[in-house]
């Protein structure tokens, strides 16, 4: 759990309902937790139960607020509406949305395919858009809301070995972007996180081999691994009324990559 005790504390997100994609691992998995020492009231969707039924119990122990969890696979467009329905039904309102949820599996320019395509853009991309539309009622209704959609630095390395998934990452600064436009008179704001290479267990589990370790330190500035929760804690300063004349930005967290 974050030591609330080093780091900020906005008074501006206790009780604010803030609704997280993705948040059972990774760096959705800190976003959840930071929100909760926040004092919000927090709602994350994902597909691993097991996972996030762990953190439930951790944020619990830890004695904060315990998030509520709905499974939900955001790539089923029904499925999403109807749990944005439920998270209205329980709290009426929607203050946050941090649209966390993506998948990095690497892939080769002449392995894909229509559906790969389709699929990697449904899960990369797609439901971005679609939880923005299912919140933006509700915070139309109160006057106000911070929509963070995270997006990666992997469009500006540029990156290889997963052109599909850059290609969606890139093409959600642009909706970023539309949106805090269409929805500024509201007093909406929209902007997007772009983390670059961050420690999770995924990541760690996967692709952090001794070489991409070594290739990491190269290109940053700082030489240092960066965490998950130094991601969350750029989140909550977007979503905090602290950050209140902020939209339409683009945020790189990566140790000076870029």
């Amino acid at each position: 759990m974050p030591n609330t005790g080093l780091f900020a504390t906005y008074p501006s997100l206790r009780d604010r309902v803030v609704v997280v994609t993705g948040g059972a691992s990774g760096i959705g998995e800190a976003i959840v937790e930071a929100f909760s020492a926040q004092l919000a009231r927090v709602v994350f969707l994902d597909i691993q139960d097991a996972a996030a039924e762990t953190l439930r119990r951790k944020i619990e122990a830890a004695g904060f607020p315990v998030p509520v969890y709905f499974p939900c696979d955001l790539t089923d467009i029904a499925a999403l509406e109807g749990a944005m329905n439920q998270v209205l039904q329980r709290f009426t309102a929607v203050d946050v949305l941090v649209n966390n949820a993506g998948n990095d599996s690497r892939h080769k320019i002449e392995e894909v395919t229509s559906d790969f395509w389709d699929r990697t853009m449904a899960v990369n991309l797609k439901h971005q858009f679609f939880m923005a539309k299912a919140a933006i009622p509700a915070m139309k209704k109160a006057r106000r809301g911070s929509i963070i959609n995270m997006s990666s630095i992997g469009w500006m390395i540029p990156s290889t070995s997963v052109p599909v998934y850059v290609t969606a990452k890139a093409a959600i600064v642009g909706m970023t972007r539309t949106l805090a436009h269409e929805l500024g008179a509201d007093n909406i704001r929209v902007n997007s996180i772009l983390p670059g290479a961050i420690q999770t267990e995924r990541q760690k589990q996967l692709w952090f081999t001794d070489a991409y370790k070594a290739e990491i330190l190269a290109s940053q500035a700082l030489q240092r691994l960066l965490l998950p929760e130094e991601v969350a804690r750029l989140v909550l300063f977007l979503a905090a009324d602290d950050s209140s004349a902020i939209t339409n930005q683009a945020y790189v967290i990566d140790g000076g990559w870029v």
